[in-house]
């Protein structure tokens, strides 16, 4: 008598959208099942087709998603923050997610702003510098408004070294700092002798070697075919960058050789990059930020372009309204602690990082990277199950950024608000965690939803305009 594995095949999943106990009887027989963590929406929501004003949504998000597509993004030098960011000046401080002032801080980006202002000799210690900031003397201003990103606090200040990254297929730009390790770092509102004296080896060793070594390659690197590559070695390029930052390595090696005579310093220039798997991630979020903005201004479209969050709010903006913050509280997110930490010492999600899973891979990628649950908590299933679900939620798939695990399909492109609404299901985010106190650093790493509201609200304004 025939059985199911006769109509599935061993390579086939069959999903299950219901209750458990209706996909038993499939399990008995020895196929796999998926079951797909779904309800209906509690709220049904009409599928908008065109705005007030008639305007086409689905030619618009057509138009994004193929902008999205056709972008070719590359490394093509670095500088000093206050030299290269537009807009930027000596008495600012950029930071991740969207607007916030120093009164509604969370610690560690309070953290990361006291650490800012120390490292930059305008406080002498962390009492000085909160009065300094709470004074009103300094701006803080959305790494986003300046065409940069920044991971967890995304705190950049005047003088620190940042990468430049060029679409090439449409000639706009975005910046983003060295990325520091994991622990005890600023982005994490890590403070201490330690924590400063990194940045200034990062400043005055780690930035001039890399630099010289870029400015011998008149093409730059091409860091959307490296994210291409590293997502058929098992990472997604949001909290797994291992291989990522192994091409990287690989492709910037030579060049290193070349331009530096003195072996100890590029000794441990290698040493620091091949020591911090996390490297990369300060050039795939940029990445992702030249491919989003390079799309935004389409009338019409109900794509996002930006999820960012600050520790305090998590906000959204979308490719017709790029100038609106959609806010809501952040998140809590769910994961895996150092071992002298439980999630009471969590801060809310924070972070620029979902930069990347807007632009079509990190946490929409996830079946691409199984081993990340190890850093995240879960499966490989539930990192199966994840992409798949991004799907029901995106208006397209990438032609150049592909799961093997999938068959080589596209990974989830363009969150589409209106899908958000339609299925009720929200994008999944994987992420580092932040202690809630100024100070302390990294405690763990998970996942999380975003918000609801940010995109009810996005939804509500998208039927009026």
């Amino acid at each position: 008598m025939a059985t199911i594995n006769d109509f599935f095949g061993k390579d086939l999943y069959v999903l299950n959208l219901g209750l458990a106990s209706m996909a038993q009887s499939i399990r008995d027989q020895g196929a796999p099942v998926l079951d797909l963590d779904w309800q209906p929406p509690q709220n049904a929501a009409p599928r908008l087709r065109l705005t007030r004003s008639g305007l086409n949504i689905e030619a618009a998000n057509q138009e994004v998603v193929s902008r999205i597509r056709r972008g070719q993004v590359s490394l093509v030098g670095m500088g000093i923050a206050r030299q290269v960011i537009p807009g930027m000046h000596d008495r600012m401080l950029l930071h991740a997610g969207p607007p916030i002032e120093w009164a509604r801080m969370c610690g560690p980006t309070r953290g990361a702003v006291m650490g800012a202002l120390i490292y930059e000799g305008l406080a002498q210690d962390e009492k000085e510098a909160a009065q300094l900031a709470a004074s009103g003397a300094i701006e803080f201003s959305p790494c986003h408004h300046h065409h940069a990103v920044g991971p967890m606090a995304g705190v950049v200040s005047p003088s620190m070294p940042v990468w430049i990254l060029e679409n090439k297929t449409f000639g706009n730009r975005a910046y983003c700092t060295q990325n520091e390790g994991l622990g005890k770092v600023l982005r994490y509102g890590g403070m201490g002798p330690e924590v400063y004296a990194r940045l200034k080896w990062m400043e005055t060793d780690l930035y001039p070697t890399l630099d010289r070594a870029l400015q011998t390659l008149p093409n730059g690197i091409d860091i959307k075919s490296l994210i291409a590559q590293a997502l058929h070695m098992g990472d997604e390029c949001h909290n797994r960058n291992r291989a990522a930052t192994s091409l990287f390595l690989r492709a910037i090696g030579p060049a290193l050789a070349r331009t530096h005579h003195d072996n100890e310093v590029l000794a441990r220039v290698i040493e620091f990059i091949d020591r911090n798997d996390h490297f990369f991630l300060n050039l795939s979020m940029p990445t992702g930020k030249a491919l989003l903005e390079a799309a935004e201004g389409i009338p019409g479209s109900t794509i996002v372009t930006v999820m960012a969050r600050n520790g305090t709010d998590f906000g959204i903006r979308l490719a017709s309204m790029p100038e609106r913050w959609f806010t809501a509280p952040a998140g809590r997110v769910q994961g895996l602690y150092f071992p002298q930490y439980t999630e009471k010492d969590a801060n809310p999600d924070i972070g620029d990082s979902t930069i990347t899973e807007t632009a079509g891979y990190g946490g929409m990628a996830m079946a691409a990277a199984p081993a990340i649950t190890q850093f995240v908590g879960g499966d490989p299933q539930m990192a199966l199950q994840t992409t798949l679900e991004m799907y029901e939620i995106t208006f397209s798939e990438h032609e150049n950024l592909t799961i093997p695990a999938l068959n080589f399909r596209g990974t989830p492109l363009g969150i589409d608000v209106r899908k958000v609404i339609e299925t009720g299901i929200l994008p999944q985010i994987n992420t580092g965690i932040a202690h809630k106190d100024p100070g302390v650093g990294m405690v763990g790493a998970g996942i999380l939803r975003a918000p609801q509201q940010c995109f009810t609200d996005a939804f509500a304004a998208l039927q009026q305009g």
